[in-house]
């Protein structure tokens, strides 16, 4: 191998994880391009990983080889897609937090004439559902409209149809009654087959779900609560900056920001903006 004059030797290691830097960020650069889904200031080390599992999973011989299958079949760019984003969520998850949300922002919420909650990156809908559960056994549904968006259109779709792992109720009903529900879990849902339930239709009439890009898309309205959990840990500094900035557009005075127990308004260049409600639990209310 012969260097560059002027360079120092490179060991095969480092030329190769600059190669692979190259092409990941080549493919970034043509999935934008072509279809619009913007990766391109995800966290490299988290992307990273998500594209080299896809690459062996299809059994490519390389990223480039990648490139060229997604930009000439969107089947494969749906698939690659979802290996991309996280859908990672679960019933009433961290019950602590739901606990002090009933307690800190429901009275506020009650002083409202109407609400509007947006759940950004609701991903399968388990959190939406959620909410919906604790805002009827509230007395505040009816005069609350709740906005679920992500980028991934199968996973709304599946949010939609108020599906569940029947595995997963055991865990969800434990979730429920530590997140201070004040009925029987099982009231919400009936099992409609063998591994699945479905929850009550009535806990999604007031449920709009609406494909939306964080990283590319502008604000669409005005809401008096945001929950955004564990999504903005996948961003660099600069994406989260641009995701804080289009929160804080969307939130008015007294609005409430909920972010995932991984994440912090420090170092946002938004603290000075919100005053912490549960600091513990990343429930924070906007002041100017």
């Amino acid at each position: 191998m012969t260097d560059y004059p002027g360079h120092p030797p490179h060991s095969e290691e480092l030329i190769d994880d600059e190669r692979q830097k190259i092409e990941i960020e080549l493919l970034l650069e043509g999935i934008y391009r072509m279809y619009g889904n913007d990766f391109r200031d995800y966290a490299y080390d988290s992307i990273s990983r998500r594209i080299t599992h896809t690459v062996r999973q299809l059994g490519l011989p390389s990223i480039t080889a990648l490139l060229d299958l997604v930009l000439h079949n969107s089947q494969a760019m749906e698939q690659l897609l979802r290996c991309l984003t996280i859908n990672v969520t679960e019933m009433f998850r961290t019950p602590s937090l739901f606990l002090d949300f009933r307690t800190k922002v429901v009275p506020f919420l009650h002083t409202y004439p109407s609400i509007r909650i947006w759940h950004a990156g609701c991903s399968t809908g388990e959190e939406v559902l959620s909410m919906a559960i604790l805002l009827q056994e509230e007395g505040l549904y009816e005069k609350t409209r709740i906005y679920a968006t992500d980028i991934d259109q199968e996973v709304l779709e599946q949010a939609q149809s108020g599906k569940v792992q029947l595995s997963n109720m055991q865990q969800y009903t434990q979730n429920y009654i530590l997140s201070g529900g004040r009925g029987s879990f099982s009231d919400y849902y009936a099992v409609d087959q063998a591994d699945k339930v479905t929850f009550n239709s009535s806990l999604l009439k007031q449920v709009i779900f609406a494909k939306h890009n964080l990283v590319t898309d502008q604000s669409f309205n005005e809401f008096h609560v945001i929950f955004c959990r564990n999504v903005m840990i996948y961003f660099n500094r600069n994406l989260q900056k641009r995701v804080h900035s289009l929160f804080h557009e969307s939130l008015p005075r007294f609005g409430v920001l909920v972010l995932g127990e991984r994440e912090t308004m420090r170092f946002t260049g938004f603290e000075a903006y919100y005053e912490p409600l549960s600091e513990s639990e990343k429930i924070y209310r906007k002041i100017k």
